[in-house]
């Protein structure tokens, strides 16, 4: 009798460690879609807000460099923003999976809308970074001039804005990755 009642204290043991440690994995999402928000969102407001203006010969004239000359940059900053506000949404069911431990639909749910947030948050993100790449290093055989050595802090802001959004791309996978811990845990 004391062996059976030996294996029941070790079984709820083992479901009392499994239940703490899907907690863990489960704080961790909610802080990591923290970050990614604030990653994304200031990627956005970052390159939205984003423009230059150099004099030419005389104050008449000037050239002006803005995000919204480039439907690429403009993508981008779609892309942040719709992912960022994602993000913000999903903060619920993430605290949802904090309190409740059987929250299997929700998560599938959140796995495959975090794949679709981190697709379009990867092409936005691809898109820029091309256009960047431009920016800095132009291309001779086409008779694009690098624009960065005239606009300086127009580059500067624009890779800024880059870097932010291709870590807020490594939190979604990270996120991802947990999401798919957690239910793996849970069979």
């Amino acid at each position: 009798m004391k062996s059976g009642q030996a294996e029941i204290v070790e079984i709820s043991k083992g479901i009392q460690k499994s239940g703490l440690t899907s907690r863990r994995i489960a704080i961790l999402e909610f802080i990591l879609r923290i970050v990614a928000f604030f990653n994304t969102i200031s990627s956005a407001i970052l390159m939205g807000t984003t423009n230059e203006t150099l004099p030419f010969f005389t104050q008449f004239i000037r050239f002006r460099a803005e995000y919204s000359d480039l439907p690429a940059l403009t993508f981008f900053v779609v892309a942040n923003a719709v992912v960022s506000g994602y993000l913000i949404l999903s903060l619920a069911l993430a605290f949802i999976h904090i309190v409740k431990s059987k929250t299997q639909n929700s998560r599938i749910l959140l796995i495959i809308l975090d794949v679709a947030m981190l697709g379009l948050l990867t092409a936005g993100a691809s898109s820029a970074a091309a256009i960047v790449y431009l920016a800095h290093n132009g291309n001779n055989k086409t008779n694009w001039f690098s624009i960065c050595q005239q606009f300086n802090s127009f580059c500067e802001r624009i890779s800024g804005s880059l870097i932010g959004s291709f870590i807020g791309v490594v939190l979604l996978i990270l996120l991802i990755l947990l999401s798919a811990i957690a239910l793996s845990r849970r069979h």
